[in-house]
């Protein structure tokens, strides 16, 4: 298959929660999240949800957001991939309908971090400096950091830049994309924000 023919998005993600009782936070989050529209793989590193974007990025809110709920210190750290040559085990997923599963409306404080990869893409860094400064007019921007760029607010705000980004930063002629995030929920450092 061509680079980025494929109209699958994934999400390869691991979730950290800082408690004892980390596996019971884990299999939680997982277990309370409706999958029904994406297809799921978890195994002792990661997990991994692919599908249609609307639900990928439906789903991995619905996830951190269960985590979160707990009240325990989370970190989340994964990378969404689009147009990935060869992707197409789980095509049955793109016959999904746009209805999202999981509305969970909580909020949660997020400090976060991203970058994007804008793969075989010459203008890689007009697309990067062009998502920043809609950071900055929606008020989620944070900082300027070396190797990426940091996002904070609500939740929602967060996950709602993020899916944005990701559509903005793929074009027909150049389909393939890479977006790393890492997040950070109820951190004592936040100071209750």
């Amino acid at each position: 298959m061509e680079c980025g023919l494929s109209p699958i998005v994934g999400f390869r993600f691991s979730l950290y929660p800082m408690a004892d009782d980390f596996v019971s936070v884990i299999k939680g989050a997982l277990e309370q999240t409706d999958t029904s529209n994406v297809w799921m793989h978890t195994d002792d590193v990661s997990t991994v949800i692919r599908g249609k974007q609307v639900h990928v990025f439906n789903v991995a809110k619905a996830i951190a957001l269960h985590a979160a709920n707990t009240g325990k210190h989370i970190a989340l750290s994964g990378t969404f991939s689009a147009g990935c040559p060869g992707d197409s085990a789980g095509d049955a997923y793109l016959e999904k309908s746009e209805k999202i599963a999981n509305t969970d409306d909580t909020k949660h404080y997020v400090s976060s971090q991203f970058a994007l990869y804008p793969l075989n893409n010459p203008s890689y860094m007009d697309i990067i400096y062009r998502e920043v400064d809609r950071a900055k007019e929606q008020g989620v921007f944070n900082e300027s950091m070396h190797y990426a760029s940091g996002i904070h607010g609500d939740i929602h705000d967060v996950f709602a830049f993020y899916e944005e980004a990701f559509s903005n930063a793929r074009s027909e002629e150049h389909k393939h994309l890479v977006m790393t995030v890492s997040m950070s929920i109820n951190s004592p450092s936040h100071g209750g924000l």
